[in-house]
């Protein structure tokens, strides 16, 4: 896994995003779902996974009812540091538009074939990942079930345990970082200075 692709499509140097490093985060794997404004509203999905960050769009964000299947559309992998960024990217940019840590955490793989545990990088190249995450707005498992290959499209849903909830919708209800405090709105305007 490489983050290539994630450097060849920005210039770095105007964009404010990281390089990298490729490090590994420590002794749990990480996720972060970064809420960001850019053509168009959506949620940046993504898992630690072999010193990167596997990363798919969820243009409705996650939800918390298990009958909600949410499209989520395989973007390039993106560096373990992109967990720890919020700001606004640039116009002109690839991605250009403010970015906001929506939730983070850690997660844990849950994916099991024949008794043995699938190792998540297997997992996700079968097309079928299942995880516990345990975030600041998101908890619980969820299954990643790829629907197809040539488009990247895959599902995000929300496995039916004792953390889901059909009346919750954290995506209307919590919009604020959970770094920061602030708005998508607030980020955007500071980033921008006084008029």
């Amino acid at each position: 896994m490489s983050t290539s692709e994630y450097r060849q499509k920005r210039d770095l140097s105007r964009s404010g995003e990281p390089r990298g490093s490729s490090e590994p985060s420590g002794e749990k794997p990480v996720f972060v779902i970064q809420k960001h404004d850019a053509s168009t509203l959506h949620y940046d999905f993504r898992l630690e996974v072999d010193g990167v960050l596997k990363s798919w769009a969820v243009p409705k964000g996650p939800s918390t009812d298990p009958s909600e299947k949410r499209l989520a559309i395989e973007t390039e992998d993106h560096p373990l540091e992109y967990a720890e960024f919020e700001g606004t990217i640039p116009e002109g940019e690839y991605g250009a538009g403010t970015v906001l840590i929506w939730d983070r955490g850690t997660y844990q793989n849950i994916t099991w074939k024949d008794d043995n545990l699938k190792p998540m990088d297997k997992a996700l190249g079968s097309g079928h990942a299942l995880f516990r995450l345990k975030g600041e707005k998101l908890s619980g498992g969820y299954a990643l079930q790829r629907i197809d290959d040539d488009e990247g499209h895959w599902l995000l849903v929300k496995m039916d345990d004792d953390e889901a909830d059909a009346r919750r919708n954290p995506v209307s209800t919590e919009p604020e970082s959970v770094v920061s405090g602030r708005t998508l709105e607030e980020i955007a305007g500071e980033e921008k200075g006084p008029s």
